[in-house]
């Protein structure tokens, strides 16, 4: 039992020290984490209500449309938007419920 608190403890110890010898990769990819989650929260808003296409979502939020297409494609892959048909040559894209 002790040798698991003391690689437990060891383990901490090492991965303090990296942080520390990277503090400035972890800070840059907390801020991108956090910018992410902005964005993504401002490209559900339109979709709460009724399906959207990329282009409408992009008109809607100001973000480029290439942009909101990359988001929407990760977010459909992870299953927090879902195509619910065709608008023209657009897929409508909707909001899970759940989804936050």
């Amino acid at each position: 039992m002790s040798n698991t608190r003391e690689d437990a403890k060891k383990r901490a110890i090492f991965l303090k020290q990296l942080r520390e010898q990277h503090k400035e990769t972890v800070t840059d990819a907390q801020i991108l984490l956090k910018t992410q989650k902005a964005t993504r929260r401002e490209i559900c808003k339109p979709m709460r209500d009724e399906p959207k296409t990329v282009p409408e979502i992009a008109a809607a939020t100001g973000i480029p449309a290439n942009e909101v297409l990359w988001h929407i494609t990760a977010m459909k892959k992870y299953g927090l938007v879902v195509e619910t048909g065709m608008c023209g040559e657009y897929y409508l894209y909707q909001r899970i419920k759940d989804g936050k």
